[in-house]
């Protein structure tokens, strides 16, 4: 059964008086965050991290607010510091299938079990967190902006897909995919009218559905054409 959102404040990365981070206190707790629900194609990241109170990591913060090169050089330190971290890729043949919703909160389930270190406590950037977890788990709104570990997951989900993104523009070339990650950009969304979807699209979202051939003679749901 999911838990309700915590209540009790956590601080933020920048470390807010007001507030009280519990990323540093040594009780091993995993903050967990996504990258990539929005768009139309890619697969989903997710990444879960338990920091180390003997190795802070300065700099921290919600990785939409980092430009890309901070990202980029926080990526290799938070993995040699942190006491222990995951990274899971959820592809757009489960996202179709479960939907993104249900492919989110599975990918953050995996993501918590595949630390090699169990943690105590799970925090969960947004308001639900994934069902199954046999420990106590909390949802933190805006908790990348709170929460260090949090935090530290958000970076390690955003550099990891946008590097799988990278991957997929030099598979798929003609979409883009290297500079607008899947998003519903209007040059993504012209390539995908001139070139149809590829195999890294996302059937299930609407945009996409738009797009897909139709077989003659026979009726697209909905539509009655």
């Amino acid at each position: 059964m999911s838990r309700p959102a915590a209540t009790q404040p956590c601080s933020t990365a920048a470390g807010d008086a007001g507030f009280l981070d519990p990323s540093w206190d040594g009780s091993g707790i995993a903050g967990v965050d996504e990258a990539g629900r929005g768009p139309l194609a890619g697969p989903l990241a997710v990444a879960a991290v338990i920091l180390d109170p003997r190795r802070r990591i300065e700099g921290l913060a919600d990785s939409k607010r980092l430009s890309a090169a901070a990202r980029e050089a926080l990526f290799p330190r938070i993995q040699a510091q942190a006491l222990a971290f995951s990274i899971v890729r959820v592809d757009a043949l489960e996202i179709d299938r479960i939907n993104i919703l249900q492919a989110t909160l599975a990918g953050m389930r995996r993501a918590v079990e595949a630390l090699a270190v169990a943690p105590t406590k799970v925090l969960v950037d947004g308001n639900r967190v994934p069902p199954g977890l046999a420990l106590p788990a909390y949802a933190i709104v805006r908790g990348d902006a709170r929460v260090a570990a949090i935090a530290a997951a958000s970076i390690l989900a955003k550099v990891a897909r946008d590097r799988w993104l990278h991957e997929l523009d030099a598979q798929h070339p003609g979409y883009g995919f290297a500079a607008h990650k899947g998003y519903p950009t209007p040059t993504h969304l012209d390539a995908l009218r001139r070139l149809g979807p590829c195999p890294a699209h996302r059937r299930s979202f609407a945009p996409v559905q738009a797009c897909l051939p139709t077989v003659s003679g026979l009726v697209r749901p909905g539509t009655g054409t």
